[in-house]
C-alpha cells in the first residue's frame, strides 16, 4: 500500500483548500483530557490538504494513542525525543513547519514553554522553529485563573509573539462545572491554523462587512413573506475575510447555521432592520459584500394575532410596500476609496439585468447567477457564477463550492483595493 506524502490514502474525500493545502503543520498534544477532540482536529487538517506531523506528549499518551493519529493523517507520530529519526528531528520538525499549534496545551506545558525548557521533543522544536506557534489552553478554570498561569500566557503573547487562541468557556471535565478553561472547538482551531497559514495579506488592518441570509417580513406572529437563502455563500466569504486578516462585521438575516469564527455577527430579522444596521457601520468599511437576499417588498400591515382560516376564507389578500434597496440607499454612508461587491441572482436577462444593478448600485463587482441552475443559487453548497466589473471583460467561473466562490472573489477584492 502507497501513501501520498501529504497523508491520504488514495481515493480518499478531500476538500483541499487554500489556505490549508500543501502546508505543514506540527500538531502538539499535551496531557489534558480535551486530546481526544484532537484526533478529529489532525483529520480535519488533512483533509484540508494539510501534511501533518503529530506530537504527543508522554502525558498525551495517557489519553490518546499514536494510532489513532497514523490512521487519519498517514504519517507517523513521533514522541520521542532521542529516537531513530535522529538527534535533530525537532531540528527538522521546528524549520520545515509552516505552523506549530499545540492543543490542548495545558497548564505545565505552558509554564514549560514559557521558561524555555527543553525536555522533550515538543518544548524542542518550539526552541528550534521560526514558525508562528499557537497555543489552545485547556485546562480547569480556577488553574487557568492562576496568577502564575496568567503571567505565564503574558510572557508566551507578549515576549515570544505566541498566539493564545482560546480558551472558551463552558462545561469542564466531569465534576469541574463549567468555566473559561474549556478548549476551542475543533473548527474554531482550524480557523485559527488558517489565520496564520494565510498570513501576510492585505486584508490585515481592514474592516470587512458581509451582509448575508434572507430578511423575514411579518405577517403575523407565524407567518412572514421571504426566500430561501440559507446564508452559505455570505457566510463563507466572512470566514476567508477573517482568515485574511480582516476585522469583520456580519450582518445577518435568520440563518441555521453558525456564526463565522471571529467575526461580530449582529442578527437582524427584516429588510428595514438590516438596513438601519449597514447605515450605522458602513462609514468605517473599507470592503462591502452585499451578499443578502433581501426582500423586495413587505406588507403593510402585520396583524399582531394569528391569522385564522375561519376569519379570512379561501383567499387572503396581502397589501405589499416596497423595502429599501440597501445597497443603492446606502451609498451615501459608504466610506471614500472603499470598495463595494454586489450579488444578482436572476431568472432571465442575467447579463443586461446585472449590469444595470451594477451601475445604479455603484457597485466595483458584481457576482451574478442563474438560480435556475442545478448546482447553485439557494440551500446548496456550490455556486457558478459570472464576475463582471464597470472596465473588465466577464469572468465566467465554473462549478465550485461556495468556499472557493469565497476565496476568488476576495481576490479580486484585492485587486480593486490595490489599484485605487
Amino acid at each position: 500500500m502507497v501513501v501520498r506524502e501529504r497523508g491520504f490514502l488514495p481515493g480518499s474525500v478531500l476538500d483541499s483548500r487554500y489556505p490549508w493545502d500543501g502546508r505543514r503543520v506540527v500538531l502538539g498534544v499535551t496531557g489534558g483530557i480535551a486530546a481526544y477532540k484532537v484526533v478529529q482536529l489532525a483529520r480535519d487538517l488533512t483533509c484540508l490538504g494539510a501534511i501533518v506531523d503529530t506530537i504527543l506528549t508522554n502525558g498525551a499518551r495517557q489519553f490518546v494513542q499514536p494510532l489513532s493519529f497514523e490512521g487519519v493523517t498517514g504519517r507517523p507520530v513521533l514522541t520521542d525525543l532521542f529516537s531513530s529519526e535522529g538527534a535533530a528531528l525537532h531540528v527538522r520538525l521546528g524549520q520545515d513547519a509552516d505552523v506549530v499549534c499545540v492543543a490542548p496545551a495545558t497548564a505545565d506545558f505552558m509554564a514549560r514553554a514559557a521558561h524555555g525548557r527543553a525536555d522533550d521533543l515538543l518544548t524542542t522544536t518550539l526552541l528550534a522553529s521560526h514558525s508562528p506557534v499557537i497555543l489552545c489552553p485547556a485546562m480547569n478554570d480556577q488553574m487557568f485563573a492562576h496568577p502564575q498561569t496568567q503571567s505565564n500566557i503574558a510572557h508566551l503573547k507578549d515576549h515570544l509573539s505566541y498566539r493564545i487562541a482560546g480558551p472558551a468557556v463552558g462545561p469542564l471535565a466531569f465534576g469541574e462545572g463549567r468555566g473559561p478553561g474549556r478548549m476551542l472547538e475543533v473548527t474554531e482551531i482550524i480557523e485559527e491554523i488558517g489565520r496564520v497559514l494565510a498570513a501576510p495579506s492585505p486584508l490585515e488592518g481592514k474592516h470587512v462587512l458581509v451582509t448575508t441570509g434572507p430578511t423575514r417580513e411579518p405577517i403575523d406572529p407565524v407567518r412572514y413573506v421571504g426566500n430561501r437563502s440559507s446564508g452559505r455563500m455570505g457566510l463563507a466569504i466572512a470566514k476567508a475575510a477573517w482568515r485574511r486578516g480582516a476585522e469583520v462585521t456580519v450582518v445577518s438575516g435568520p440563518v441555521y447555521l453558525e456564526d463565522p469564527y471571529g467575526s461580530k455577527v449582529i442578527k437582524v430579522e427584516t429588510a428595514q432592520e438590516m438596513f438601519h444596521e449597514v447605515s450605522e457601520v458602513l462609514p468605517g468599511i473599507d470592503l462591502t459584500i452585499f451578499t443578502s437576499a433581501v426582500s423586495d417588498f413587505r406588507p403593510i400591515n402585520t396583524s399582531k394575532d394569528k391569522i385564522k382560516r375561519s376569519d379570512v376564507g379561501t383567499d387572503l389578500m396581502l397589501n405589499l410596500t416596497e423595502n429599501p434597496d440597501i445597497a443603492r440607499e446606502t451609498q451615501k454612508f459608504r466610506k471614500p476609496g472603499s470598495i463595494t461587491i454586489g450579488f444578482a441572482l436572476e431568472t432571465d436577462s442575467l447579463l443586461d439585468n446585472s449590469r444595470e444593478k451594477l451601475q445604479d448600485k455603484g457597485f466595483n463587482l458584481l457576482v451574478y447567477n442563474n438560480v435556475t441552475e442545478e448546482g447553485a443559487g439557494f440551500e446548496v453548497d456550490t455556486n457558478r457564477v459570472t464576475l463582471i466589473t464597470p472596465m473588465d471583460s466577464d469572468e465566467e467561473l465554473p462549478l465550485l463550492k461556495k468556499e472557493e466562490i469565497a476565496e476568488i472573489i476576495l481576490d479580486r477584492a484585492i485587486s480593486i483595493l490595490e489599484r485605487n
